[in-house]
């Protein structure tokens, strides 16, 4: 019996042997090929490679376009080295220096890199050797292999527009043709769609858009898009369909009410968001505008005319720029060209000539001289600060609500190799009467976020022809550029900023109410004698 079990457990023995191999051998191929795919097999995840030639034309290109743009003229060299401090921010191990000509890279008690630093105006060089220094950055510290190529090129700007102001940036080829797409405004057909049991309608229209222009109509039913069955699509997936690049072409098939079908081919084409909606309230005409985007201007004009031709016409206007973080530049000068017959908007100041410019009124008062007033709050930012400081600046309305956000400076951009974007401050915005609204903002010429008690006071002293603020406007609109922080700070504190707040609506229709608060108000009797309440 024991000799059988013997046998047995050898012969079991031996089968497990033979059969081991033929176990082994799969589980090494499957063991090489995870190696292949995965970036964690020991050396080879290494060997691919820091991409220097990238690199390069990246870093290469961003220094010769920031060289004659930045406000402050900084140098390439200056700006290599704060980029390359990038390297230090992902490994505190590594550092970046330029000594005595070279470009140093040390690691801990040792110098792991060095290279001659290229001629001092020579962008092009500097990418290469700032693409040189990574390179060997990558090869030395793990922690920046796993950055990658990608990772060491964002850190390289991150660290390099800490230097700079908050607006300058770069953006990652990924989302920089999101932002494109925002920017230029994505191709569509200007409706939306709903559904009801199998039934898809058609629940808005977009004014003026290709389906508007065609004869869409809320009601109808979507049967097919380029042929295929609306129904058996998720509206989420057929919304998605109705866009595309702009000038594309989509062949939709409709039914108006009990008609026969019919099918419309459409060039999709930018549709803009409905950025300005308007009415009447007790006499005045309130205008809101959320945003200074492609279409705005076309939107205000459309608006400001509806209204302004009401039966019974408005006694004035109010215009709700609260939260408005600003946008497209030239549409906040096209809708002031609604308003404005002449005068000027805004100034811009850089380095490079090509930043400089005025910015002039072109257009005609389609309001016929009605009061205005702008509101505005500490949200309030960029075109909608332009907007509201031409307004004010000349003599056409009166500014209300709180010291506004101060942006003041604009981005040129370029699309660098690979697709990503570099946008890079080049230029100051100057009110028409020559203050800076970097920082400064839009100091109002009624004043909301000191409480309504004071409110009611100034109102009160602009009935009798005094203004309270007389010696705060008139200093904020002396101010020159550059201004050093306490002086900012210092100004904006006679109405310091605020969001939203109480009392804006019935300040701005007391001041339409009595023309004489409304005159007080203005910016020109303060200028260049202004008088000061008690």
């Amino acid at each position: 019996m024991k000799r059988r079990m013997a046998r047995s457990l050898a012969r079991r023995s031996r089968a497990h042997r033979a059969r081991r191999p033929a176990l082994v051998r799969p589980i090494r191929r499957i063991v090489t090929v995870l190696c292949v795919m995965l970036p964690i097999c020991g050396a080879q995840a290494g060997q691919r490679g820091f991409d220097s030639t990238h690199a390069a034309a990246v870093w290469g290109a961003a220094l010769a376009f920031m060289a004659p743009r930045t406000l402050q003229p900084l140098g390439i060299p200056r700006m290599a080295v704060w980029g390359l401090s990038g390297i230090t921010a992902l490994d505190p191990d590594l550092t970046v220096q330029e000594q005595s000509g070279k470009l140093l890279l040390f690691g801990p008690n040792r110098v792991i890199f060095a290279t001659l630093a290229p001629p001092v105006g020579d962008a092009a060089k500097w990418g290469v050797a700032c693409a040189a220094v990574a390179a060997h950055a990558f090869a030395a510290s793990p922690t920046i292999e796993r950055a990658g190529t990608g990772g060491m090129i964002r850190s390289f700007f991150d660290e390099l527009f800490n230097h700079f102001d908050p607006y300058s940036r770069y953006v990652a080829p990924r989302e920089a043709a999101t932002e494109r797409a925002l920017r230029l405004g994505l191709g569509g057909i200007g409706m939306t769609l709903a559904r009801h049991d199998r039934i898809v309608t058609i629940t808005g229209v977009t004014p003026s858009s290709p389906a508007d222009r065609a004869g869409i109509a809320p009601g109808m039913q979507l049967l097919a898009i380029d042929g295929r069955d609306a129904a058996a699509q998720p509206v989420a997936q057929l919304q998605q369909e109705l866009a595309g690049p702009i000038g594309s072409m989509i062949d939709l098939t409709i039914r108006p009410g009990h008609s026969l079908p019919q099918t419309i081919t459409l060039a999709r084409a930018l549709v803009p968001t409905q950025s300005v909606t308007g009415q009447i309230d007790d006499g005045i005409a309130h205008i809101r505008v959320l945003g200074f985007d492609h279409g705005t201007a076309r939107q205000f004009a459309a608006v400001l005319a509806q209204l302004v031709q009401a039966q019974p016409a408005p006694k004035g206007i109010v215009i709700d720029l609260r939260g408005n973080r600003g946008g497209v530049l030239r549409q906040s000068v096209l809708s002031l060209d609604t308003l404005l017959s002449q005068g000027t908007i805004i100034h811009t100041i850089g380095r490079d000539p090509a930043a400089n410019k005025v910015w002039h009124a072109e257009g005609a008062d389609i309001a016929h001289g009605l009061p205005v007033v702008v509101l505005v709050d500490g949200g309030t930012a960029s075109a909608a600060e332009v907007f509201s400081a031409a307004i004010a600046d000349n003599d056409r309305g009166v500014v209300l609500g709180s010291a506004t956000l101060g942006k003041g400076l604009v981005q040129s951009v370029t699309e660098l190799p690979g697709g990503g974007e570099l946008f890079v401050t080049w230029s100051r915005m100057i009110a028409p009467r020559g203050w800076p609204l970097q920082s400064l903002g839009v100091f109002p010429q009624v004043c909301t976020s000191l409480g309504t008690d004071q409110l009611a006071k100034q109102i009160n002293a602009l009935r009798h022809g005094v203004d309270l603020l007389a010696k705060p406007l008139a200093e904020t609109r002396a101010a020159r550029a550059p201004m050093p922080l306490a002086e900012v700070l210092a100004l904006r504190e006679a109405c310091p900023a605020a969001i939203g707040g109480n009392g804006y609506e019935r300040a701005a229709a007391a001041l339409i109410d009595h023309p004489a608060a409304y005159r007080a108000a203005l910016i020109r009797p303060l200028l260049p004698h202004a008088r000061a309440g008690g």
